[in-house]
């Protein structure tokens, strides 16, 4: 792979900015006005003729297309989750969407041998590429999603390509740690250092409490006793799919600590078949989730807070057993708990310790 000089970076990514009004890396966009744009997060989605179940199926949107909203309604069901919003077409519930963005950034020029740095998503959807000698350079499946964080470790040349003459990020990824693959820089945002930094740190652990009540589908943060967060979030799917054979995707209650802590996870499986950490997936409905962001592990089986850009159904279970989060509200925990977060030189981001107590009840 070519490493790029300071001359080559300027006449990159000046070429790619410039030339983002004729000619996108994200085909379709130029489609949408995205002020308020979904994306299709599940397999199939029915738009309905009004904001029910109930109602007929208009038309079907499908994984990864980009809609346009044009509002929102607040409807009587699902009580947990009721809004829906009216699409071309009829109206569609919110629960298995995705709120993206199309975030052009400006790259940084180079990052120091050895260090990684934290970055996000900031376009709804970006291919990552592999290169071999064998094949040259391959597209990888699944994309990266808008909002998943991913550690970048070099900034270099990638696949020239017609929609795309700008420099690449290198990704360093935990689980296929072997495969090197980039991503345009253009798609990706450096994440600033206050979203790893500590939140009430001079507050003891032991004074710090999670409490998830499994029945309600809510989290409470205490400091002292008094509640200083609260949120609804979205636990495993009750039930055991393995048959005793494996981890069950209902989320476990007692008492837990925080035991250790990753800015970006890949779960399920890699993009080469390896699977993770046995049948303990983020979500039902994907098998392979890189770039998980914020993940604050509470077992030694892999159950964790994390952030969550496939769904925004929180209030009902959705997991393999894990407790989905909005991201924001996953980089809290994370910067909140203890062991307290550390720079992004490794896969892992924290230091093993005493950690803030989880109870989760029915």
């Amino acid at each position: 792979m070519k490493r790029i000089t300071r001359r080559d970076f300027l006449k990159l990514s000046g070429a790619a900015l410039g030339g983002l009004a004729f000619s996108p890396f994200l085909p379709g966009l130029t489609d949408f006005d995205d002020s308020f744009v979904v994306r299709i997060a599940t397999a199939e989605m029915p738009v309905r003729k009004e904001p029910t179940d109930e109602s007929r199926i208009e038309l079907t949107f499908y994984r990864d297309e980009l809609v346009h909203i044009y509002d929102e309604i607040t409807a009587q069901e699902p009580k947990h989750n009721p809004v829906w919003y009216k699409v071309w077409g009829g109206y569609v519930h919110r629960g298995r969407l995705h709120r993206v963005k199309t975030i052009y950034q400006k790259p940084i020029e180079s990052i120091p041998e050895g260090t990684r740095l934290l970055a996000d998503v900031s376009v709804p959807f970006t291919t990552p590429y592999r290169f071999s000698k064998t094949y040259g350079w391959q597209p990888m499946s699944p994309p990266m999603y808008y909002g998943s964080v991913h550690f970048v470790e070099a900034v270099e040349q990638g696949p020239e390509m017609a929609e795309y003459d700008g420099p690449w990020y290198r990704i360093f990824d935990e689980l296929d740690s072997n495969v090197t693959y980039y991503v345009p820089a253009l798609h990706m945002r450096i994440l600033p250092n206050d979203m790893l930094s500590p939140i009430s740190p001079d507050v003891p652990y032991e004074q710090k409490l999670i409490e998830i009540n499994l029945s309600t589908q809510m989290l409470y943060a205490y400091e002292y006793g008094s509640l200083v967060f609260q949120t609804n979030i979205s636990s495993g799917v009750p039930g055991d799919p393995t048959g005793g054979t494996g981890i069950p995707t209902t989320t476990p209650a007692g008492k837990f600590t925080v035991i250790d802590k990753v800015a970006a996870k890949h779960m399920g499986y890699s993009y080469f078949g390896q699977q993770t950490t046995g049948n303990l997936l983020a979500d039902a409905d994907n098998y392979v989730l890189p770039g998980i962001p914020w993940t604050s592990f509470f077992t030694p089986q892999g159950h964790a807070f994390h952030g969550t850009y496939w769904h925004e159904n929180f209030g009902s279970p959705m997991s393999h057993g894990c407790i989905n989060m909005r991201s924001n509200e996953a980089n809290w925990i994370y910067r909140w708990t203890s062991p307290t977060p550390l720079a992004p030189t490794t896969e892992r981001v924290a230091t093993r310790g005493l950690g803030t107590t989880v109870e989760i009840h029915y």
